[in-house]
């Protein structure tokens, strides 16, 4: 018996099949954009094979924060609730009264923030905001009174440098302790 003709028309031709895969693989790559992750951004200092010099600081400068494995706040040797952490932070750096207790000026005032390897990444951030958000507020009432507009990125470089050479963002991290470990 002989195959008829009809039958063979019935083929369809995949040999382009690969090509045009490939052309919307292109595609789709080209026209796919990929989300960076964004981070803290920190500017760290740079690297040294010299041990750091050790410095003598008052206690009374410097703003310590440790958040426990239980993400408890414990500010100055006292335990505080994240929503106080920011306006603590500001009257510390500001010190409007000249308390003996708070820092001698902003210039001088350093805050001091260690976790626990335990701690929420969740709480961590928020401690982090809240104690950025208190230079943020600083910063913004100084530009307001000195130049009469809001701190923002789009000020000035020279306004920008005066602002931070007057309440200069001093925040040291430690090294996070072991799981639980206290001190």
């Amino acid at each position: 018996m002989a195959k008829s003709k009809s039958r063979m028309a019935n083929e369809i031709n995949a040999s382009s099949m690969a090509d045009i895969a490939f052309l919307l693989l292109i595609f789709f790559l080209v026209t796919t954009t990929i989300v960076e992750d964004k981070g803290i951004t920190v500017k760290l200092p740079p690297w040294s094979e010299e041990d750091p010099e050790s410095l003598k600081l008052k206690s009374r400068n410097v703003f310590s924060v440790l958040v426990n494995a239980q993400n408890q706040l414990l500010v100055r040797n006292e335990p505080t609730d994240i929503r106080d952490l920011r306006e603590r932070a500001k009257e510390f750096i500001r010190n409007p009264q000249r308390r003996e207790d708070l820092s001698e000026n902003p210039k001088n005032a350093i805050i001091s923030l260690k976790n626990d390897r335990g701690t929420n990444y969740r709480t961590y951030l928020e401690v982090y905001n809240e104690l950025k958000g208190a230079y943020n507020e600083l910063w913004d009432e100084l530009s307001r009174q000195k130049f009469g507009v809001p701190y923002s990125d789009d000020l000035p470089i020279a306004y920008i440098k005066a602002i931070k050479e007057e309440i200069p963002m001093v925040l040291s991290e430690a090294e996070p302790t072991a799981f639980g470990e206290e001190n």
